[in-house]
């Protein structure tokens, strides 16, 4: 998962980019970087790491200009080398830069097509440099020095028919402007908002509504499945829809878990979202768990408080925060081993033992994805004192790889994956485990929007919206990101490292 932050201004926009990305940290913390334009000149700075972390007081001083985009990351498609942190950049035509959020599926195909047909390198293993020349390839054939709104309309428009799966980007184009697009089923979000600066309107895109509150300016609208949104740097917008076949089917899982609760996506209040879930799942429990002797229900935070809060009041229990979390370390389901996984919980979360010590508790997750970090909390319940141990899920069972940008590919590692929710419960320690079933998921977080008819959620269905993902792809997949291959690339990179320092020293 990743976040995108684009700004056209007319004043300096280096600071409410920033701004803007610490406030997309949570979709990313393995690298952050700002592009803006200063002198018909692109300036950079990105490297891995947090926002606060990659960007100094120099570097923001380097970072003049009045139009801008930002990125922070997570890998989810190639290495976590600093290499492939956004944004990207290619000098022809005209000088392009992109930042993507997302995943494509055909990647690997479109990156053979650059190379043996149109003669374009790509230069990392990250898919958004392959969308990046797929745009620059489509740019050139304009063979203009001024490109005009339907000039970028029609390359959007064919990067749709070239490329598959999820996709929201914004991208500069020197001497032109700004075009932000979203993949033609709307999977990964993206919004639009603007400002009134001393007479001129500024416009921003964003992965999140709450970026844009954070500087100021008002949300719009969201950008629509397979819409392109232009904005040249003199302020003027243009939009149009660039796919033939568009389709609302956002990803669920940025309610469950990714999107902040104060943010809005598609027109649903992601906390309103979480406590319809809560509502959901609290009407199951007491419809299935009444002989059960509950104590006090528990979140694990931060996700699952609004969702816990609502399940105590349906069933008359009381709420209890029982867990302190250290802020300053990353989620573990994301950190690239599963050892180094296991051994950041504890450093994550410590538990309140007067909380826990003689109560049969029941403990609430967003959802359980390896089931590692589950295990865990169920055990230091235990050493805490706990008497029984339940356990419930806000998400049902994640069964099937994600394929649009959410690590957590390889089906192996999944702990759902093949096993019934008894034998689940078995493995993590629990005396009982409930998992939301998928018509409430989606029925909790459709109440916000009537309009969305599907939504993506194939990591508990299995379906996959872009109609293009086999068994024959999930296995390519899982060879690249499995605990096994990324624990190989980055002996690999630390190895390549270790011989470029010496070729120095």
């Amino acid at each position: 998962m990743c976040g995108i932050v684009g700004i056209v201004g007319s004043s300096p926009v280096n600071q409410a980019i920033y701004d803007a990305l610490t406030v997309l940290q949570h979709r990313g913390q393995d690298a952050a970087g700002i592009i803006t334009i200063d002198s018909n000149r692109f300036r950079l700075r990105k490297a891995n790491g947090l926002v606060k972390d990659v960007f100094e007081a120099k570097h923001m001083q380097r970072l003049q200009g009045t139009v801008g985009i930002g990125h922070v990351r997570y890998p989810t498609a190639g290495s976590s080398s600093a290499s492939e942190a956004q944004p990207f950049y290619v000098n022809s035509p005209f000088g392009i830069t992109l930042a993507h959020n997302g995943n494509l599926t055909n990647a690997h195909v479109v990156r053979k097509h650059l190379f043996e047909q149109d003669r374009r390198h790509v230069n990392t293993t990250s898919d958004s440099e392959v969308l990046l020349n797929v745009l620059a390839l489509e740019l050139d054939k304009t063979n203009s020095l001024q490109l005009s709104k339907e000039d970028v309309f029609t390359a959007v428009e064919r990067v749709h028919e070239t490329v598959r799966g999820a996709y929201a980007v914004a991208a500069m184009i020197i001497g032109q402007g700004m075009v932000a697009f979203r993949d033609p089923n709307g999977i990964r979000p993206l919004c639009l908002g603007k400002r009134e600066v001393e007479g001129r309107t500024e416009y921003m895109v964003a992965s999140e509504s709450v970026a844009l509150d954070a500087v100021g300016f008002d949300f719009m609208r969201d950008v629509a499945p397979g819409e392109a949104i232009y904005i040249t740097f003199e302020g003027e917008i243009a939009t149009k829809q660039c796919a033939a076949n568009p389709q609302l089917n956002p990803c669920i899982f940025e309610f469950v878990y990714f999107a902040r609760p104060d943010s809005f996506i598609d027109k649903v209040s992601v906390y309103a979202a979480r406590v319809e879930m809560g509502n959901m799942l609290g009407e199951k429990i007491k419809r299935e768990w009444d002989d059960l002797d509950i104590d006090v229900v528990i979140p694990i935070p931060e996700t699952s408080c609004d969702i816990a809060l609502q399940i105590a009041q349906i069933i008359d229990k009381p709420y209890r925060q029982g867990f302190v979390k250290n802020r300053y370390v990353g989620r573990t389901f994301i950190m690239p081993g599963q050892t180094q996984r296991k051994k950041s919980v504890r450093r994550k979360l410590n538990a309140i033992r007067s909380e826990f010590k003689g109560k049969n508790v029941l403990l609430v997750d967003d959802s359980i994805v390896r089931g590692t970090t589950s295990e865990q909390i169920i055990e230091m319940a235990r050493d805490s004192g706990a008497n029984k141990v339940y356990m419930v899920s806000a998400a049902p069972e994640v069964r099937f790889p994600n394929v649009y940008g959410i690590d957590m590919p390889s089906a192996n590692e999944l702990i759902a994956h093949g096993r019934g929710v008894d034998e689940i419960a078995s493995m993590i320690g629990a005396d009982g485990l409930m998992y939301q079933s998928i018509d409430d998921l989606i029925a909790a977080v459709g109440l916000g929007n009537p309009d969305i008819k599907q939504f993506e959620a194939s990591v508990f269905s299995g379906q996959y919206v872009t109609g293009d993902v086999d068994q024959e792809y999930l296995e390519f997949l899982d060879s690249l990101r499995s605990d096994d291959a990324k624990l190989q690339r980055d002996i690999t990179q630390d190895l390549v490292s270790l011989e470029l320092y010496n070729e120095g020293a």
